[in-house]
């Protein structure tokens, strides 16, 4: 792959600077430095989300006839870097990563003219309801009960580590309307509204201290059939789906080069050779990651879903954000265990340290390391057979 910017792309990464200068508030920059958790607020990600609508660069992974923008992955490489060396915020991807492409492929014209509208506006805040107390990396074990009553579907059970579950107005779960059979076989993919009565949603504070996840029961909760997406017991295709561009879809490089810059910025003014060394290793990692990154996505047509590679790149990316957040805490040496007693008086501890404590959950979430490495083997059996 030839990576020199030709004069279409230098053009490119100049317009998108151009973009970021202008749109780009110190307000939004200061609540992307804040988050120590997975995802800005949406008071932080809600009004870049808007500004990058309005440009028609929300979503470059669907379909121009829904948004995309048929960038090259050079392209999408420049934008993801640009805007990371800025300091814009994330934008919340649950929607437009996550569920936008489920229904892309498998929603009905109904659920498409609806919903992804909304995506795009920002209207509809999603959150994802796929691990239970009892279902986390064993996902296929959900017992969320979703019993056919009428034209609806009345749902019992509880689902948990909900990503910003309390800011939602929308989720999309999977829920069990079967259980004889294959547990993947019973398992359906159903659009719920977060309003509707029965649902409670319960915090739970991290490690770091962050409000990100929480417990969402459901306590006879009525859905219209008309919500699920796909066909009845046929979810688990729309997971699998779903989960590719959970873990693969995503560039990475560009944010972790900038969490790794803030932490070099809080080495001491003499570090020691093995911190230097360290973080030369650390770098030359994020490097080859980045070289990963580009060769995948390279080999994509817009919209197209990256395929096994994503257990790949969402394996290293876990590892790869862990041991920069190893790195900050060791780079911060004994400030480290101040970092709750004396807020504000060291920026930079209040950022790495929930950093690091929140980066032990990502070889976890989206799929444990050793759901990826099973995955990534089955992959090379096949191959070799």
């Amino acid at each position: 792959m030839n990576l020199d910017l030709d004069a279409r792309d230098r053009a490119f990464r100049a317009e998108v600077r151009a973009f970021l200068a202008e749109q780009l508030s110190d307000e939004m920059r200061a609540g992307q430095r804040a988050t120590t958790g997975l995802y800005p607020e949406p008071e932080v990600s809600g009004p870049w989300q808007q500004a990058l609508q309005q440009r028609g660069w929300l979503v470059p992974l669907w379909p121009r006839e829904w948004g995309g923008t048929g960038w090259t992955a050079l392209q999408r490489f420049i934008f993801e870097t640009e805007c990371a060396l800025a300091g814009a915020p994330l934008v919340h991807p649950m929607g437009t990563r996550l569920v936008g492409p489920v229904l892309l492929r498998y929603g009905t014209p109904a659920q498409k003219d609806f919903y992804l509208p909304r995506i795009l506006s920002g209207q509809d805040y999603w959150c994802q309801g796929f691990s239970e107390p009892n279902a986390g990396s064993d996902l296929a074990s959900l017992q969320l009960r979703a019993r056919a009553d009428g034209d609806d579907y009345v749902l019992d059970g509880t689902k948990i580590w909900t990503t910003h579950a309390h800011h939602a107005n929308r989720m999309f779960a999977l829920v069990r309307t079967r259980s004889e059979g294959k547990p993947q076989a019973g398992i359906s993919f159903l659009l719920v509204d977060m309003k509707l009565p029965g649902i409670t949603v319960r915090p739970i504070a991290t490690i770091g201290g962050d409000h990100d996840l929480n417990e969402v029961h459901f306590d006879g909760v009525r859905v219209p059939q008309s919500e699920r997406v796909g066909e009845e017991n046929a979810g688990w295709e729309c997971a699998k789906y779903l989960l590719e561009f959970e873990r693969g879809a995503g560039i990475f490089s560009p944010r972790l080069r900038a969490q790794l810059k803030r932490v070099a910025a809080a080495l001491p003014p003499e570090p020691g050779d093995a911190l230097v060394q360290r973080l030369g290793e650390v770098a030359a990692d994020v490097d080859a990651f980045e070289w990963l990154e580009l060769r995948t996505f390279g080999a994509l047509a817009p919209g197209e879903r990256p395929g096994p590679m994503a257990s790949v790149l969402k394996l290293r990316a876990s590892r790869l954000k862990q041991l920069i957040g190893e790195l900050g805490v060791q780079a911060l040496g004994p400030r480290a265990l101040r970092w709750r007693s004396a807020p504000g008086d060291d920026d930079l501890a209040a950022l790495l340290v929930p950093e690091y404590c929140n980066s032990r959950a990502t070889t976890i979430f989206g799929g444990a390391s050793e759901i990826q490495l099973g995955l990534i083997a089955r992959q090379l059996m096949q191959g070799s057979a």
